[in-house]
């Protein structure tokens, strides 16, 4: 069940989100499943900076991935710089969201 119509075009937004789930879920006002959205986002966001790996099955799983401290370079003056190591957040579609991206339908 997609609460994505298949004429949308451009970016979802969380507002855009929040509204057609509480358009199909009319017991539950906008200011509930608002609060149902962040709930969610805020779970993904505390795992992931404890170290946890959060996976959400046919959806994808979210990570941290560490990357090196480095030297970089500045562009404009070419000089040398230290790139400090960092966590970066890693985002791997599952399987079900790459067919239908792909156009192989929902199997």
């Amino acid at each position: 069940m997609s609460i994505i119509k298949d004429d949308d075009q451009g970016a979802l937004t969380k507002s855009d989100l929040i509204a057609r789930l509480a358009a199909k879920n009319p017991h539950l006002t906008t200011k509930d499943m608002g609060r149902v959205v962040d709930t969610i986002f805020d779970a993904i966001a505390n795992a992931m900076a404890r170290g946890d790996r959060v996976e959400i099955r046919d959806f994808g799983t979210f990570s941290v991935r560490q990357r090196e401290p480095r030297q970089g370079r500045n562009p404009r003056t070419g000089e040398a710089v230290a790139v400090v190591a960092k966590a970066i957040p890693f985002y791997k579609m599952g399987k079900k969201i790459r067919r239908q991206i792909n156009g192989q339908g929902n199997e």
